[in-house]
């Protein structure tokens, strides 16, 4: 058996690489954060797209139970550190405490380290 067969390659790696951007119209965060995801993702060469999710209708957004505009998850995994599901699934603006100050939008190195993780 090859080498190759027991170690995948980072190509393959990232055909199983799921990216899900969640966000409702009035946000007023989520054009930014969907600029710094494919930042980050250019930077790591990753060219497959992310599923941009527009929750605006409270249907979709409880079907995706959304926690708030914007959200970022790879491979169903929410990117904020410790993150709780707040079960409450209505459009709206979420919150990031980061540096022990809120802020709009997750900050790139969380992006960053989820993305990282799935290449552990």
């Amino acid at each position: 058996m090859s080498s190759s067969a027991s170690n995948p390659s980072p190509r393959l790696r990232r055909r199983t690489l799921k990216i899900e951007f969640l966000w409702f119209q009035d946000c007023p965060n989520h054009q930014q954060a969907r600029e710094v995801l494919r930042s980050v993702l250019q930077e790591r060469g990753i060219s497959e797209a992310f599923e941009d999710i527009d929750a605006t209708d409270p249907n979709v957004a409880a079907k995706h139970r959304f926690p708030g505009s914007p959200t970022v998850r790879v491979n169903g995994e929410d990117i904020e550190p410790g993150f709780q599901d707040p079960g409450d699934y209505t459009p709206r603006c979420r919150l990031y405490l980061v540096d022990a100050a809120f802020q709009g939008a997750p900050p790139r190195r969380w992006i960053e380290d989820a993305l990282e993780t799935t290449d552990a």
